[in-house]
């Protein structure tokens, strides 16, 4: 809490010999050293009083499941949830851009076999070669315009139109 070091305990000494005097000094070191004992005395037992209430009103229970709460791994709970048996992290350990192990010497062991698959992925249908008839959209009709001129033709369209 209080963080003195030698060089501040000397400068304080010094400074209490000059204020208080070398004849005092004796009896101002004994007046602090008590007042030290007696905080320490007091802490102590403040301490005690506070363990003999946690031990009267059970706390200690509730004391044990917060740290149960501050130590919950719920990574491992999960894992043990989803797969007990490891399975799953045995299949997917390996590392696939690793070596194959028949590479690895004649001592290793024979690779396991490959996991089951569960999905099959079929490609996609690939276009007919040809296009059924009645999928073939019809040709395009020739329509024939009316005779005569439409009943209003602005006047810039209409020199077009006769000349065409």
């Amino acid at each position: 809490m209080f963080d003195f070091a030698w060089s501040e305990i000397a400068i304080i000494g010094a400074v209490a010999l000059i204020a208080i005097g070398p004849k005092d000094m004796p009896v101002a070191i004994r007046t602090v050293a008590g007042l030290v004992k007696k905080a320490r005395r007091m802490a102590a037992e403040f301490q005690t009083h506070v363990d003999e209430m946690v031990k009267e009103a059970d706390l200690a229970d509730v004391k044990k499941s917060f740290n149960d709460i501050k130590n919950f791994d719920l990574k491992s709970v999960v894992e043990k949830a989803i797969d007990p048996d490891n399975t799953l992290r045995d299949t997917f350990a390996g590392d696939p851009m690793a070596p194959s192990e028949a590479a690895a010497g004649e001592n290793a062991e024979p690779a396991p076999p490959p996991p089951p698959e569960f999905f099959v992925v079929e490609p996609p249908p690939r276009a007919p070669a040809f296009i059924p008839p009645g999928l073939i959209p019809p040709e395009p009709v020739a329509v024939a315009e009316p005779e005569g001129p439409p009943p209003f033709v602005p006047p810039q369209f209409a020199e077009k139109r006769a000349s065409a």
